[in-house]
């Protein structure tokens, strides 16, 4: 009776015939056992092989963040924040897609604002407030140009415009300030940097391009005029520099077929002239024969003079007296003294001639003007390396270059950079053995090598893993899994008393027939109550079986 209410009892409960059903199969266990180990090494696994995000835009305006956010939403990129919500991650692998896309909409727009501030001008405003929307709309055009570059991230521009003053003497200059974030890893040349301070001072009136400075990210100023020692700009520098590797390609060029590639460096150090001479000479030639000469021009003069009574006198008021007013004869002289008078009249004669003859005169004149640019001298220093040989017991060695052949390696060099004496250029041409990276760089064991760390790493991943599965199968799947599968404990059913194997032993000792009588009869009960049991309960008279053999051990 109680043994079929038992049996109704286990078959109601669903647990109970789990347990039941997974008792008569010993194979479903290590099935489900299994599948809960692949299916916490499958999440192990993605949770390490999780997405990478990376970097999208960085320092985003909320305006900005938000357009950026609504589509990606659009698109179906995932997105994470970081830096308090100022920059946007996606996958690594949607990175540069992502930003292609974005681009075609116009996002991010930046946080400057051009001339389009003043269209939403309200009526009434001030003076003031106008002219500090012109003044940032101004800002934000310059800015915009300024992000066109390429390498420019950002840009942000400081106008600094004074008042106009009626007085000349109270006028000031206006100036501006830029800052510029750069792309990660790049820089701009000065070149850009004048172009950048030129496009400011072109945009605002009056605004020099001295009065600009240009700032990067990282504080460095830009603008100051990039000069050595020598008083070089960036552009002489780099033509010093090009010139310099000109001839340094032109002696390898030359040497290389000679020596094989790789085993000969030059080094060049030109010294070039950047002044400009402008020269003019004026010179005249010595004095030539007159007869042989081209006339220029000649003048001359003929003066006469008759009847002119020198001065004479005493010197003095009297002497110096105008003559008298002349008086007219009422008679005419008489016809003797007539002749007379006429040589009287005539009185001394004084005469004068003067010529003048210019001729033509040598003269060169000579404007010279000398370009910069123009090398003074050169420095050359070339190494050439040791030649490959083997020794006499097979062994590869290397040796020394012949000095004959060292003289025509010279001889070469001194054609390629164009050698002159005139100049003071100078020439030295060694033969040296080359020391190679091996023996510079002595190699590193392999437990610092990167190769063997990043293995390591990646080992002690799986074995993390494996420590961890191992750890969930002994301490908590097998433990459980071995407390369910339990059989019932022995007080829950009654066991039937089973004589002991010494009672069913025959005994030799003479009983009466009535005691054997009964004995026989509980010997057959007892049978027949252990075989009703062993078909009701298999399992339950195996593991009597096995206690009796296991006691009979442990008295052997």
């Amino acid at each position: 009776m109680s043994t079929a209410t038992q049996s109704g009892t286990d078959a109601a409960n669903p647990i109970t015939k789990l347990i039941a059903q997974l008792r008569s199969n010993p194979k479903l266990p290590l099935i489900i056992g299994g599948a809960l180990a692949i299916t916490l090494i499958s999440a192990l696994w993605l949770w390490n092989s999780a997405p990478t995000y990376r970097v999208l835009f960085s320092n985003l305006s909320d305006r900005d963040g938000g357009a950026v956010i609504a589509s990606l939403q659009q698109m179906n990129i995932p997105y994470k924040y970081s830096d308090g919500g100022s920059a946007v991650l996606v996958e690594a692998s949607q990175v540069h897609d992502a930003r292609f896309r974005l681009a075609a909409q116009g996002l991010p727009k930046g946080g400057s604002v051009g001339f389009e501030l003043m269209e939403t001008q309200k009526f009434g405003t001030s003076q003031f407030a106008e002219q500090v929307n012109y003044q940032r709309a101004l800002e934000g055009e310059i800015a915009q140009s300024i992000e066109s570059i390429a390498s420019v991230v950002t840009a942000r521009v400081h106008l600094a415009i004074p008042k106009p003053s009626l007085f000349v003497r109270d006028q000031q200059k206006p100036s501006a300030s830029v800052i510029l974030t750069l792309q990660r890893g790049r820089s701009i040349d000065e070149g850009q940097v004048s172009a950048i301070t030129h496009l400011i001072s072109s945009s605002v009136p009056e605004l020099n391009a001295k009065n600009v400075t240009v700032v990067d990210q990282a504080g460095n100023l830009l603008s100051s005029p990039n000069t050595n020692n020598r008083g070089l700009d960036a552009s002489q520098l780099k033509y010093t520099h090009e010139i310099e590797q000109n001839y340094i390609r032109r002696i390898e060029a030359i040497l290389q077929p000679i020596v094989g590639s790789g085993n000969v460096k030059a080094q060049v150090t030109a010294d070039v002239d950047f002044t400009t001479v402008e020269k003019t000479d004026e010179k005249y030639g010595p004095n030539q024969d007159p007869n042989q000469a081209a006339v220029r021009s000649m003048q001359s003069s003929d003066s006469n003079q008759q009847g002119v009574t020198p001065p004479g006198g005493v010197p003095g008021a009297l002497s110096n007296q105008a003559p008298n007013a002349p008086t007219a004869q009422i008679n005419a002289p008489p016809a003797g003294a007539t002749a007379n008078n006429a040589q009287v009249a005539r009185g001394p004669s004084n005469t004068r001639r003067d010529a003048t003859t210019n001729y033509e005169v040598d003269k060169s004149i000579r404007h010279t003007q000398q370009g910069a640019g123009g090398v003074k001298r050169l420095s050359v220093a070339v190494v050439v390396n040791y030649r490959n040989a083997v020794d006499a017991k097979g062994k590869p060695t290397t040796q020394a270059i012949p000095a004959a052949e060292l003289d025509q390696i010279k001889n070469l060099t001194r054609e390629a950079m164009g050698f002159s004496t005139e100049r003071g250029d100078s020439l030295n041409v060694a033969n040296s053995q080359f020391v190679t990276n091996e023996n510079l760089e002595p190699e590193l064991p392999w437990w610092k090598q990167r190769d063997n760390i990043a293995l390591g790493k990646t080992l002690g991943q799986y074995l993390l893993f494996a420590v961890i599965f191992a750890w969930l199968w002994f301490s908590v799947l097998r433990p459980l899994l071995r407390k369910h599968l339990e059989p019932p404990v022995a007080a829950s059913t009654p066991t039937p008393a089973i004589p002991a194997v010494e009672e069913i032993k025959p005994n030799n000792v003479q009983l009466s027939a009535e005691a054997q009588e009964r004995r026989e009869q509980r010997l057959h009960e007892n049978m027949q109550h252990a075989q009703t049991i062993i078909e009701q309960d298999p399992r339950l008279a195996a593991m009597v079986i096995k206690n009796w053999i296991n006691g009979d051990k442990e008295q052997q």
